[in-house]
Formats: C-alpha cells, sequence, structure tokens
C-alpha cells in the first residue's frame, strides 16, 4: 500500500528545497502608506496591502518605518507582523527607536540603512569601517533575538569585507546605480555587482539586492548575479500595479526571477 502521509511529507521536502533555493520577491508597500496619509483615514487599507501581498504569491512584504511616519508608521508594523505569515523583512536606521520596535514584533529578518531622518529614500550604503562597532553590537543584539540581519551597502568590495566582519547574516546591494546606467551600456551597469556579489560569497554572507529594480532591468539583474536570494522592490512595482493590478503585477515580477 502506498503510504500517503509519507508521500506528501516528501512532496513537501521537494517544494520547500526548491522554495528555498528561488529568488524571492518581498514586495516594499512604503508607498501605499504614502498614499494613505496623503488622504488621512484608512484609504488604502495598509493592512489589507499587507495581506494581498501574500495572497498573490509575494515571498516576503517589506516596511521602511522612517521617525516622522511619513508612510509607514510603528503601528502598522506591529499590525502587519500578526496578520500575515510569510517574510516580513523591516527596514530602518538603528535607533533606539527603531530597535525597540523590532525587538516588540520581532520581524524575520531587519536591514540596517544609514537613512538620516530626512532622507526622502535611501540613497546610499553603509560606509562600513566608521560604524563598525556599532554594526556590530547592534546586529548581535538582534541575532540574539532570532532575527536575520542585513546591512545596506554598495558595490566597493573593501567595504564588503568590513560588512562581513560585523556578523551580519546577510548584505543587500544598493541597485540604483545600476538602474540608472542599465539604458546606456548593461555590461558596465552590471560589472561592479557581478564583482560585489562574488565577494558576499567568499565572504560566506546571503546575498539581497534593492532600489529601483522595476520589470524592464530586473531579469538581467538576476540573471547576471550569482547567490541572489531575494529582492526588495516597493516604488516601481506599486506604481506598475496602478496600470496592471497588485496581483497581476506581483506575478509579472515573480516571472522575471525564473
Amino acid at each position: 500500500m502506498v503510504n500517503f502521509e509519507l508521500e506528501k511529507r516528501s512532496r513537501q521536502i521537494i517544494y520547500f528545497q526548491g522554495y528555498k533555493n528561488m529568488t524571492r520577491l518581498s514586495v516594499n508597500i512604503n508607498k501605499i502608506a504614502t498614499l494613505r496619509n496623503a488622504r488621512g483615514g484608512n484609504i488604502p487599507n495598509v493592512l489589507e496591502a499587507a495581506r494581498n501581498c501574500e495572497r498573490f504569491g509575494a515571498h516576503g512584504v517589506t516596511v521602511h518605518p522612517r521617525p516622522d511616519e511619513r508612510h509607514i508608521r510603528y503601528q502598522d508594523v506591529r499590525e502587519i507582523r500578526g496578520a500575515i505569515t510569510t517574510e516580513f523583512n523591516v527596514e530602518g536606521y538603528p535607533s533606539e527607536a527603531f530597535l525597540g520596535l523590532v525587538s516588540e514584533t520581532l520581524p524575520h529578518q531587519v536591514t540596517l540603512v544609514p537613512d538620516n531622518p530626512g532622507t526622502l529614500t535611501s540613497n546610499r550604503g553603509w560606509e562600513v569601517a566608521p560604524h563598525k562597532e556599532m554594526l556590530t553590537r547592534v546586529i548581535s543584539r538582534l541575532q540574539e533575538q532570532g532575527i536575520r540581519t542585513s546591512i545596506f551597502v554598495g558595490t566597493d568590495t573593501d567595504n564588503i569585507a568590513h560588512a562581513a566582519e560585523t556578523g551580519t547574516d546577510r548584505v543587500e546591494l544598493y541597485t540604483e546605480p545600476y538602474a540608472r546606467h542599465f539604458t546606456e551600456s548593461r555590461p558596465q551597469a552590471i560589472e561592479p555587482f557581478i564583482r560585489a556579489a562574488e565577494k558576499v560569497k567568499q565572504s560566506g554572507m546571503g546575498l539581497n539586492a534593492g532600489h529601483d529594480l522595476n520589470l524592464e532591468n530586473l531579469n538581467f539583474f538576476y540573471r547576471q548575479i550569482p547567490g541572489l536570494l531575494e529582492v526588495s522592490i516597493g516604488h516601481a512595482l506599486i506604481a506598475d500595479a496602478l496600470y496592471y493590478g497588485l496581483e497581476n503585477t506581483i506575478q509579472l515580477y515573480i516571472r522575471q526571477l525564473q
């Protein structure tokens, strides 16, 4: 007789192995919160958007609460954490208020960014060496709570080596320079990211990427970068969803990662 329970478990193992090895799409929903806050009230509903991202096939949800709460609010983070089961990634500068929030909510991943409080959007990675002691301390604190850590960095390989010395689990490559030069020269745009990815692998860290990736440039980046575990995409994806709908847009982006 066939052991149906054993067969079911075997299928699950194959499924999760494949899922683990693919490049995951995490949808940043900050722009949905920006639209809500522009009018007041609760339309569009950020919590429902997070649930829908999960329901429509996204592998994760990303938020970036800033001190002035101009888009994602700290309360949003608390509510989303309890409402989804997919991976939850919280980005931010490691202030005590931010660290208190992530200690309270325990997301699956925290991505540390060097943004000043008034920064419109992330526009650079960490210069790790001058902040290495602080980052090492923060990363250890987060890891003790079972939170995977990632540091937002550029492509400089010496800087990536410094990042590895903090003990971080991953780095996230800041991809705005790639996106900016993509239409001019793809080889020139991708070359420093290939070198950076090789350095990340040599250093024993996992590799994420994000900023200004879109339907035009994502697939080429994915095909050229070895070991890419996760991309976090917000502005372009939410903008595309205005035309194509959120469910269809998420599927379009997932196809770029195949």
